[in-house]
């Protein structure tokens, strides 16, 4: 329960500090591109790698890892879990794993995407 707790209170955090640095970068931006959704997304990645390379070190412990990196971290961005999974596979070069995984995450984020938006639309 402890856990449970911890990520929900870490989500919390991630999910308005992704809200709050989100806006701030795109109402800062004179074009239509979404530099918010880009920046909050970097900036999990970083985040997640220096996380994940301080538990690794020992300079964190690991039961700080539900809090930090599932509670915030995917309350702020999931894109850094998947970017973290990718980093582990092509550096244990399990390079055809890591490109089926890339590509299948993307293609089918965007198909699903869609299929959402027809479902709504049309039925």
């Amino acid at each position: 329960m402890k856990i449970l707790l911890a990520v929900g209170a870490g989500s919390f955090i991630g999910g308005v500090a992704r809200y709050l640095l989100a806006l701030f970068i795109q109402t800062r931006s004179a074009v239509a591109f979404p530099f918010g959704t880009l920046g909050v997304n970097v900036a999990g990645c970083f985040l997640m790698g220096l996380i994940f390379a301080l538990i690794a070190k020992g300079t964190l412990p690991a039961e700080w890892r539900p809090f930090l990196a599932t509670g915030i971290l995917g309350g702020f961005t999931t894109f850094s879990a998947f970017s973290l999974e990718s980093a582990y596979m092509l550096q244990t070069e399990q390079y055809g794993q890591a490109i089926l995984y890339i590509s299948a995450s993307v293609l089918l984020g965007l198909l699903a995407t869609f299929a959402g938006m027809w479902l709504v639309r049309f039925v």
